[in-house]
């Protein structure tokens, strides 16, 4: 059963500044982080006020883990990594989201975290177009209108 998600919802400005919507899942928006060093994926569960995975229904809570593991294995499939990461953080920007990062063993935050590592190399419109289309077909999304 697909929850209703509240009209309320609007998403934290660093992470709108910092991604491309994917799409929407059934309770996540789901965004590529605009850092080609990194194939990055963030889900934001489509709830207003949200800081913590426990303020969810324990319904909502498995939606979201089963939205991470669809994410993950596209990830998996398109980027090839040696590890995928994944973590939900919010001590920058408190609005629940978690993190679907795929890491190569000498990437350039290697073995270390990914945040705060140099500067970000953000994708070029063809990447991003071709990227945005293999995580949508992926994930059955429908493009961006």
């Amino acid at each position: 059963m697909t929850p209703s998600l509240d009209t309320a919802f609007v998403l934290d400005p660093r992470l709108a500044n910092d991604s491309h919507v994917v799409g929407e899942l059934a309770l996540s928006r789901v965004l590529l982080m605009n850092d080609m060093r990194f194939p990055w994926l963030i889900l934001v569960p489509r709830r207003p006020g949200l800081r913590e995975l426990t303020e969810l229904s324990r319904e909502e809570q498995r939606q979201l883990l089963d939205e991470v593991n669809q994410a993950a294995h596209v990830l998996h499939a398109i980027a090839k990594p040696d590890k995928m990461n994944i973590a939900a953080l919010g001590n920058v920007v408190p609005q629940l989201h978690l993190h679907v990062i795929a890491r190569y063993v000498g990437d350039a935050a290697w073995p270390r975290p990914v945040w705060g590592v140099g500067v970000a190399d953000p994708y070029t419109a063809a990447e991003s177009s071709r990227v945005l289309g293999l995580l949508r077909a992926g994930l059955s999304l429908s493009p961006e209108t």
